[in-house]
């Protein structure tokens, strides 16, 4: 293990959960390699190993847990995020947790706490928001830019609320120069990340307004926004994707969780099916080829057979080209732990693959309505198989032979292998 006072060890990150989570372990590492330190990909040679937790689900609680664990003698743990946040208790192997109000200075409270050089002394409890631009650490292709965290909202699910505090944006002025140092260091793509991105506002510019000015004051050549509520997506948005394609990715993740009223009720969720189905139709005839993704939760307190057999008619209607899916699990703190009516493990199991199922078929269908078309990719990586593989501008995974990493090509599908999109180039 390293001495105190070492000028150099190794950090590894464990990131659980969502794309906010991990813009945020992005910034955690930047400021690591700004102390003077190295951030690395094995964990077993980490003097230091830092877990960005989630609390979503019972099972990604386990897994942060199990994340926690050192993966050898000595080396130390550091915990933060939303699940450490809820049950600091559970992480008692853990040499420091940071709390999420606390996240922008993990760097500097580290280095406190275990007696650590930093190069960069003066940034010890500085806010990493305010730390200059750096060359992407964990990813040098895509990042994913936090433009706002919390949320106002009480779904009865969520712990959200409890974990993050309530909703606040980042100034409009410090994204878009961040957003320019990273083109300058040769990212092609930007992912806008937040607990409820569609309600970004810092006073002056909501989400809409903050595109167009990112589209139009950077020249990073590609952004894409993360998951959005349906009721934060406005109309007048849909412009943007005309008026700068094909740098505007289309590709939306909005939210569903049940394609039943009763059950929408009961989860406390800000719209109804027709709402809902009036946005995606909208998004559909707006932007010809978007992909439009979502999250689901089987198994809510109470939801009957009719009710569960409504929510898959209505996934149906919506043809998405994919689907996260929850089996419900009662998180403590959260109203819907205590509700009347829990649905047994096995019934929640058994409308997850149904649920499933039909996601699947949405998926495929989505899949095969690319072959023949033209698509832009950017080419992220090359796999074990020698292929190279790259994400659309509408979230679908290629392959081809040969191309040039860190670039975006415009090419044509011609084939499907699995779930992936092939291309002869």
């Amino acid at each position: 293990m390293y001495d105190k006072g070492k000028k150099h060890i190794k950090i590894y990150f464990h990131t659980l959960g969502c794309r906010l989570n991990q813009a945020e372990a992005e910034r955690m590492a930047q400021g690591f390699i700004l102390a003077g330190h190295e951030v690395v990909d094995d964990e077993r040679s980490a003097d230091i190993r830092v877990v960005n937790t989630c609390t979503v689900t019972d099972e990604a609680g386990k897994k942060s847990r199990r994340a926690a664990r050192p993966m050898r003698h000595g080396q130390k743990v550091v915990v933060t995020g939303c699940h450490s946040e809820v049950t600091p208790d559970a992480f008692t192997q853990a040499e420091l947790i940071v709390s999420n109000v606390d996240k922008e200075r993990l760097v500097g409270l580290t280095l406190e706490k275990f007696g650590m050089d930093g190069l960069s002394l003066g940034m010890d409890y500085k806010p990493l928001g305010r730390l200059p631009i750096y060359p992407l650490i964990l990813d040098h292709t895509r990042a994913f830019v936090k433009i706002q965290d919390g949320c106002n909202l009480r779904c009865s699910f969520c712990l959200t609320t409890i974990a993050r505090g309530a909703s606040q944006s980042r100034q409009a002025n410090e994204i878009i120069g961040e957003i320019q140092g990273l083109a300058q260091k040769g990212c092609q793509e930007v992912v806008l990340t937040g607990v409820h991105g569609g309600a970004y506002g810092d006073g002056a510019t909501d989400l809409g307004l903050l595109l167009e000015r990112i589209l139009e004051e950077t020249p990073i050549p590609r952004v894409r926004l993360s998951s959005l509520e349906p009721w934060n997506f406005k109309y007048s948005w849909m412009t943007l994707w005309t008026d700068y394609k094909p740098r505007l990715c289309r590709h939306l993740h909005m939210s569903l969780q049940s394609g039943s009223d009763s059950v929408l009720r009961r989860m406390r969720r800000s719209y109804d099916v027709n709402i809902y189905a009036e946005k995606i139709d909208a998004l559909y005839k707006g932007i010809p080829g978007i992909a439009i993704t979502t999250d689901i939760i089987v198994g809510f307190p109470g939801e009957t057979n009719d009710e569960h057999g409504e929510s898959i008619e209505f996934i149906k209607q919506m043809n998405y080209a994919g689907a996260h899916i929850f089996t419900f699990s009662p998180r403590p703190g959260t109203d819907a732990a205590t509700m009347s009516d829990q649905i047994p493990r096995d019934v929640k199991q058994h409308r997850y693959k149904e649920v499933k199922a039909t996601t699947d078929l949405l998926a495929a269908t989505y899949r095969k309505s690319m072959v023949g078309n033209m698509l832009p990719v950017l080419w992220e990586r090359q796999e074990a198989n020698s292929l190279f593989s790259g994400l659309s501008d509408n979230y679908m995974r290629v392959q081809t032979q040969n191309a040039r990493l860190n670039t975006i090509s415009s090419v044509k599908i011609d084939t499907i292998e699995g779930n992936n999109l092939r291309t002869n180039i």
